[in-house]
């Protein structure tokens, strides 16, 4: 391809109109690079589904271009699609010494490790791929070794800010480095693509500083057991719960497989210091006074299945919660989690314990790594983008974060507010959006780890709304004659005692359905059976249970 009909291309496989599943891919000839591969978690609407990642057709018909995945940071909704994505495409993964941790643990479960190739950066690091570059910059967000992302291309610097705020004392140390952001706005920005999380909340993020000194009160307020839950990547928190613990000279107690993992990693890769003598198995947790302990666990978004969720029953063989036990949320509700929180919340005071929970404004106990508006209007400031793409966040947010774009300077009509596939093209500096490549969601089982395909959700939506009805009917393998009378099994969709008369008339219409076939036709006979049944059943019920005939050639 000629360099005058190159175009830069811009677009998202998801983490746009949504929060979660990130991938973003910036395109340029026969270069193609992909940041981020999230995943997020099924509502109950998907029945049967563990996972919902992206539909990665468009990469697997270009694998030739594919330079590699570069990961921004180590979240579930940023890195939970890898060992999925990986299996259908083994590219080289770029990431940071923390974030490569906690990848690696998942692609050892799913027993891709060492076929897979994963190289470690850092915020000086700088990648020559021929016509494309690609440098990086140090934000702070609410999990260690963020980056964001510079694509150096003949059509000008792209801009990628993962997902970041500005922290002024983080606890980790790890400023953002404003420095370096603002002398890339100077080289020149043509598009910045950021996120919009926070878009809606005015002011700017409070500092993750002030959350360790709500927790050390309520450590030192604490006569009983303490339990205390909160995300597991959120290391910063977890050693802000590690000093409270030092202070108040208790023991800690890790529950909750992803938060053993997590820190054993952290620990491991010096993000987290925690002194030998403080931690304590689970098991011993009992034969310790009450005043002696802290149970740091997951469950703070109401898993059912969770750490937190069993203690709330008292269904763990190790820890009880006991009366006068303090138990604390350090984390807000993700909208959608407010029910099984509160769940929980009923079921601990139904315990007798003293339970610390609800929105960040009134416990102290969290923050978010996402910046507010005052933060994403500091970072637009300093990137002074010609062209601005807002991802990561429902409509509304991307609507917002362009209204503030464009109260700092971005020129009307130079944003893009696009979704999942849309493609924004960008030549000779002008930008357009008028073409879209093949996107949407994949599911995924987490039993078999098999992709789950939507004509299988329908057979289970049809399932969990109307039943089952099986007819089950033995015929003369040589002539098709019907031996005996048909036996219709109901599961789910009427209670058979209590309605033999349709049961009985279903019967009579598989007879009726079946007897003139001169022909041991199994496969017209099962048609036939499902349409004939389906019509009689909706006319008597008004219900479209689904028809399972069974035909037994003897």
């Amino acid at each position: 391809m000629s360099e005058s009909k190159k175009s830069l291309a811009i677009f998202a496989l998801g983490g746009i109109n949504e929060i979660g599943k990130n991938m973003y891919v910036i395109e340029y000839g026969d270069d193609l690079f992909i940041v981020d591969c999230g995943a997020k978690f099924a509502d109950e609407s998907l029945l049967g589904i563990d996972l919902i990642i992206p539909d990665v057709s468009y990469l697997i018909q270009n694998e030739h271009k594919i330079r590699g995945l570069i990961v921004t940071h180590g979240h579930e909704d940023h890195i939970g699609g890898i060992p999925y994505f990986l299996k259908k495409l083994n590219v080289p993964v770029y990431a940071t010494r923390f974030t490569l941790g906690l990848i690696e643990l998942k692609l050892r479960e799913h027993k891709i490790l060492r076929e897979s190739t994963l190289i470690e950066i850092h915020s000086k690091s700088e990648l020559d791929f021929g016509e494309i570059k690609v440098n990086f910059f140090r934000v702070s967000h609410s999990i260690p070794d963020c980056l964001g992302i510079v694509f150096n291309t003949p059509e000008g610097n792209i801009v990628h800010t993962g997902d970041f705020k500005f922290d002024y004392t983080p606890v980790n140390e790890q400023n953002s480095d404003i420095h370096k952001m603002a002398k890339i706005g100077e080289e020149g920005v043509v598009a910045l693509i950021s996120e919009s999380t926070n878009a809606e909340r005015p002011g700017s993020t409070p500092s993750e500083r002030k959350v360790g000194w709500h927790i050390e009160e309520a450590f030192f307020r604490a006569t009983g057991k303490i339990i205390i839950s909160t995300f597991a990547s959120n290391v910063n928190r977890v050693q802000q719960i590690v000093d409270a613990t030092k202070k108040t000279n208790r023991r800690l107690a890790l529950l909750g497989r992803s938060m053993v993992n997590v820190v054993k990693v952290a620990r491991e890769r010096g993000y987290v210091d925690i002194p030998d003598w403080m931690l304590v198995d689970s098991r011993e947790v009992r034969n310790l006074p009450p005043e002696r302990v802290v149970v740091l666990c997951t469950g703070s978004q109401g898993e059912p299945l969770a750490a937190l969720s069993r203690l709330s029953t008292n269904n763990n063989r190790d820890v009880k919660v006991l009366p006068d036990d303090t138990v604390i949320f350090a984390a807000s509700p993700i909208p959608g989690n407010e029910k099984g929180v509160s769940k929980i919340v009923d079921n601990l005071f139904q315990l007798g314990a003293n339970v610390i929970y609800g929105s960040a404004s009134n416990t102290g106990m969290h923050v978010s790594g996402h910046g507010y508006q005052e933060d994403l209007k500091l970072m637009l400031t300093l990137m002074k983008p010609k062209y601005f793409i807002p991802i990561h966040g429902e409509y509304r947010m991307l609507h917002k974060h362009r209204q503030l774009a464009e109260a700092v300077g971005v020129e009307r009509g130079h944003t893009f507010i696009i979704r999942n596939g849309d493609v924004v093209d960008i030549q000779h500096g002008e930008a357009r959006q008028t073409r879209q490549v093949p996107s949407g969601d994949t599911y995924v089982d987490n039993v078999g780890d098999d992709e789950i395909v939507d004509i299988v959700l329908r057979d289970r939506k049809q399932l969990s709304e109307e039943g089952m009805l099986v007819v089950v009917v033995t015929i003369n393998k040589e002539d098709g004659n019907r031996i005996s009378d048909p036996d219709s099994i109901s599961r789910g969709f009427v209670y058979a005692k209590g309605n033999e008369e349709l049961i009985g008339n279903v019967n009579d219409v598989v007879k009726r359905t079946i007897d003139p076939f001169k022909e041991a036709n199994i496969m017209g006979m099962k048609r036939a059976i499902k349409k004939e049944v389906g019509n009689y059943i909706f006319e008597q019920t008004k219900k479209k249970p689904m028809i399972l005939p069974i035909i037994i050639a003897v």
